[in-house]
C-alpha cells in the first residue's frame, strides 16, 4: 500500500470532546506499572499532548492515537480530553505520526512500537511499513517481536543504539528479567558476538553456572539477583578462559615431545637402545603422530 505524502496538511483542529463520544477500536493491554505512571505524571503535571481522533459518519470520534493518555484521564475522572480532529485516513494518520516520532526521538519507544503494531494489524506487511518509515522489512519484523513479548527495556536499548536488534532478540529468549538484565549488563560491558551471547544465554537458561538448589531446579528463581546472575557469568567466562590455557600449554609441550620423539626415533643408537631395554610399546596418540617416522623390522 502506497500514500500520497506530497499532499500538504490542513493545520490541525483541536477541541475538548466528551470522552464518551471516543471509541477505541482497537484496544491494547498496557503495562500496569507504566500505566500508572502515566497516570501519575498527568495528575501532576496535566496533559502535554492531546490525543488523535478521526470523526465518524455517528457523529461520534474514531480513537487514532493516545489510548493510554486517554485511559488516565478516564481514571483521574475526566469527562473531556484535548484532542487532535484530523480528517486524513486512519491509516495516514498513523503513518504520518510513526514517521514523526522515529524522525524525532521524542516519543516513548513503546508508543511508537504500538502505531507500527497498529498498521502491522490493519493489514500492512513489514515491508509496506518499512518503505514509508525508512526502516528495513526485517528491522520492523525484530521490532514487533520485541513489541509483542513486552520488551520493553529491550526496545529502549535498540533505540538508544546501546545494542542491536539481533543482540535484543537473543536476549528476548533469556527466561526471567533478573536472567535478561544480566545478559543486557553484559551486552554492554563487553560488546559480545551474537554466537557468544546465544551460548551465554543458554548457559544462563541451564542453570549450570550456579549453587546446587538452583542448578537442580530450573524453575526456581529465588535468590536470583541481576548482580549475581553477572558475577556467575564472568567466574564462569574466566574458568573458561583459564581452561583454555591449559589446554594450549598442554598442546605446545605435547607438540615439543612428539617433535623431540620424532628425532629421537631417526636415530639408531636410539632405537638399539630402547629394543635392548625391551620397550617395545608406545601409547596409539604417539604412535600416531609419529608415523613415518618409526622404524619398520
Amino acid at each position: 500500500m502506497e500514500f500520497d505524502n506530497t499532499t500538504q496538511a490542513s493545520p490541525p483542529e483541536i477541541r475538548m470532546i466528551p470522552i464518551a463520544q471516543i471509541t477505541v477500536v482497537n484496544p491494547r493491554v498496557r503495562n500496569k506499572r507504566k500505566f500508572q505512571q502515566m497516570t501519575q505524571n498527568i495528575a501532576d503535571v496535566g496533559l502535554k499532548k492531546p490525543i488523535t481522533v478521526r470523526p465518524c459518519d455517528d457523529g461520534g470520534f474514531e480513537l487514532v492515537c493516545g489510548q493510554g493518555r486517554l485511559e488516565s484521564l478516564q481514571k483521574l475522572g475526566q469527562t473531556e480530553v484535548p484532542a487532535v480532529i484530523s480528517q486524513r485516513p486512519r491509516d495516514e494518520i498513523i503513518l504520518g505520526s510513526l514517521v514523526e516520532n522515529i524522525a524525532r526521538h521524542t516519543v516513548s519507544t513503546m508508543e511508537a512500537m504500538s502505531c507500527l503494531a497498529d498498521l502491522r494489524d490493519r493489514g500492512y506487511t513489514h515491508e509496506d511499513i518499512g518503505r514509508k518509515t525508512g526502516l528495513s522489512g526485517g528491522h520492523v519484523c525484530d521490532l514487533l517481536t520485541l513489541y509483542d513479548h513486552g520488551e520493553e527495556r529491550l526496545l529502549y536499548a535498540v533505540q538508544t543504539e546501546s545494542i542491536g536488534i539481533k543482540s535484543a532478540i537473543i536476549i528476548a529468549r533469556c527466561q526471567g528479567s533478573a536472567e535478561q538484565e544480566a545478559l543486557l549488563q553484559l551486552q554492554r560491558e563487553q560488546q559480545l558476538g551474537d554466537n557468544e551471547l546465544r551460548r551465554l544465554r543458554n548457559l544462563i537458561n541451564s542453570r549450570k553456572i550456579f549453587g546446587p538448589k538452583l542448578r537442580g531446579n530450573p524453575h526456581q528463581r529465588h535468590g536470583l539477583t541481576t548482580e549475581g546472575i553477572v558475577r556467575a557469568v564472568k567466574r564462569e567466562q574466566e574458568r573458561q578462559r583459564e581452561a583454555v590455557k591449559k589446554a594450549e600449554l598442554c598442546e605446545k609441550r605435547l607438540l615439543f615431545a612428539t617433535q623431540a620423539l620424532k628425532r629421537l626415533f631417526r636415530d639408531d643408537y636410539f632405537i638399539t637402545l630402547l629394543r635392548a631395554e625391551g620397550l617395545s610399546d608406545l601409547p596409539q596418540y604417539l604412535a600416531d603422530q609419529l608415523q613415518g617416522e618409526l622404524p619398520h623390522d
